[in-house]
């Protein structure tokens, strides 16, 4: 199975010219996200490894999320004038200088202290949105400090209705601009690699002991001082429950799992702020929420962290963008690592993008100033790439600078669209 991330074999022979991603600590030397990962990959331990990388069972969904992109060929047009192009653009009628969001993500305190906040400041500096995970490791009301932070915040169902009706409370106090529900982690995914490194739910494997011991730098960056704690939610968690490890499957055993529609009306009734609904990729899911009078959806599979061999988002992409018809925003997640993916999915029908790995593969490798390369990575490479595509700004992307080589390689193939 060829590999979707590394087509540049293709320029060697053999084993020579020798290609190696950049790991080391000088962020300017990062030229992709991939260099950002192999230093993520030389500066954490296996389990936290596993934890940012893994996906579900056989891990076909996360394979796809990057597969999907590798089959969306572009049709560059010429003689078009460029010199004055821009990614800028409206996200909930605010200027974004690109259509991107860092993703909501959980446990960020086990790659360093006070990742959340770090997360937020590079998002602030940059000027994109920055979705905070429920089950994220500083208070919300710590980020909401954050100078000029464009905050958001994602919403797990948990326990009672008093809880989630209590934090959303609390995010509206904060200012958060946008509430996000996610709908797909009421039964958490099989994260089979995930789980072998630890001998039943709570106990660390000898083997991932001893691999942790091999990173000190880590070790004094994240834990040394402790486990991070769920900050916003641990006093709703059974004090004799509030261990790092205990506290995570006491909230994932209290999340119901008659979550319906009716929930995403009670939240709708509450909220009256933009509110979007994260993790669709059913047509008729995607139906229901403009019914249910959101302000949009973010197709996802939780970074192919849930359900096993489904599809991914950019593959329901275009027919959802004809349902939805402008009519409410449209945002994709997953397997997002370059400008040009960025561009395909805007292309093929979304507002805006979300990253989750990229950016916390920027963190990993170096805190704030990490996650601002990793967005100017991704901000840079598409800017270069719409010069080369002869697209000027983002209106004038569409489908018709696309072809699916899926559909090439039969008889009868047609461009998208």
């Amino acid at each position: 199975m060829n590999d979707p991330d590394r087509h540049t074999q293709t320029a060697e022979f053999g084993d020579t010219p020798k290609r190696d991603f950049y790991s080391g600590p000088f962020l300017s030397r990062a030229r992709a996200i991939a260099d950002l990962r192999a230093r993520t990959h030389k500066l954490m331990p296996r389990f936290v490894l596993e934890y940012l990388e893994g996906g579900a069972e056989d891990e076909a969904t996360l394979w796809r999320e990057r597969e999907c992109y590798a089959e969306w060929r572009f049709v560059p047009r010429q003689l078009v004038d460029v010199s004055h192009r821009s990614l800028e653009t409206k996200i909930l009628g605010r200027t974004a200088p690109m259509p991107l969001l860092i993703a909501p993500t959980g446990l960020n305190g086990l790659f360093m202290r006070g990742a959340d906040g770090a997360l937020a400041r590079a998002a602030a500096k940059v000027g994109v949105p920055f979705i905070q995970s429920t089950m994220s490791n500083e208070t919300m009301e710590e980020v909401a400090k954050v100078p000029n932070l464009r905050h958001w915040w994602q919403l797990y169902i948990f326990g009672g209705d008093e809880i989630w009706q209590e934090l959303i409370r609390r995010a509206d106090a904060c200012g958060c601009e946008a509430l996000v529900l996610t709908t797909n982690s009421q039964i958490f995914g099989d994260r089979e690699w995930d789980s072998r490194t630890r001998i039943g739910r709570t106990i660390p494997s000898p083997s991932t002991i001893a691999n942790a011991a091999m990173h000190p730098r880590w070790f004094a960056g994240s834990i040394a001082t402790g486990m991070p704690t769920f900050a916003n939610v641990v006093d709703f968690v059974p004090r004799d429950q509030r261990g790092f490890f205990e506290s995570a499957f006491w909230i994932r055993d209290q999340m119901p799992k008659s979550l319906s529609w009716d929930t995403v009306a009670k939240i709708r009734q509450q909220w009256s702020k933009p509110f979007f609904v994260k993790g669709l990729l059913h047509p008729d899911d995607v139906r229901r929420a403009l019914d249910a009078g959101v302000d949009g959806v973010m197709l996802g599979t939780h970074g192919g962290r849930q359900e096993d061999w489904s599809v991914a988002a950019l593959d329901v992409l275009p027919e959802m963008a004809q349902i939805v018809r402008g009519r409410m925003s449209l945002i994709i997640s997953g397997g997002i690592r370059r400008g040009t993916d960025m561009l395909k999915a805007l292309a093929l029908g979304a507002d805006a993008v979300m990253c989750g790995r990229a950016t916390l593969y920027g963190l990993c490798a170096g805190g704030e100033e990490g996650v601002e390369r990793a967005l100017a990575i991704l901000h840079d490479e598409a800017w270069h790439d719409m010069g080369q595509m002869g697209v000027a700004t983002l209106d004038d992307l569409g489908p018709e600078l696309l072809v699916s080589i899926s559909r090439v390689a039969h008889p009868g193939g047609q461009r998208a669209g």
